[in-house]
């Protein structure tokens, strides 16, 4: 199973928005680290399952940071 590949700058401009956003690193850091270790133990049959935790948590969080109505409650 081969890792598809993820543009860099998109990556890092995604990175730089949620520390951007984030009033403190350390915590968008150890938030996006919860996410992926939840998501990989929750989500065994899911669609994006050749990205690495860690960058389906950057892109999702990003997204909704950028578009907060697909945040459904």
């Amino acid at each position: 199973m081969t890792q598809p590949a993820v543009e860099t700058a998109d990556l890092m401009r995604r990175v730089e928005q949620l520390v951007d956003a984030a009033a403190n690193r350390y915590r968008i850091t150890v938030q996006v680290a919860n996410r992926a270790k939840r998501r990989r133990y929750e989500d065994l049959s899911d669609d994006d399952g050749n990205f690495k935790p860690v960058l389906r948590a950057i892109f999702e969080m990003s997204d909704e940071l950028n578009e907060p109505e697909i945040i459904g409650d």
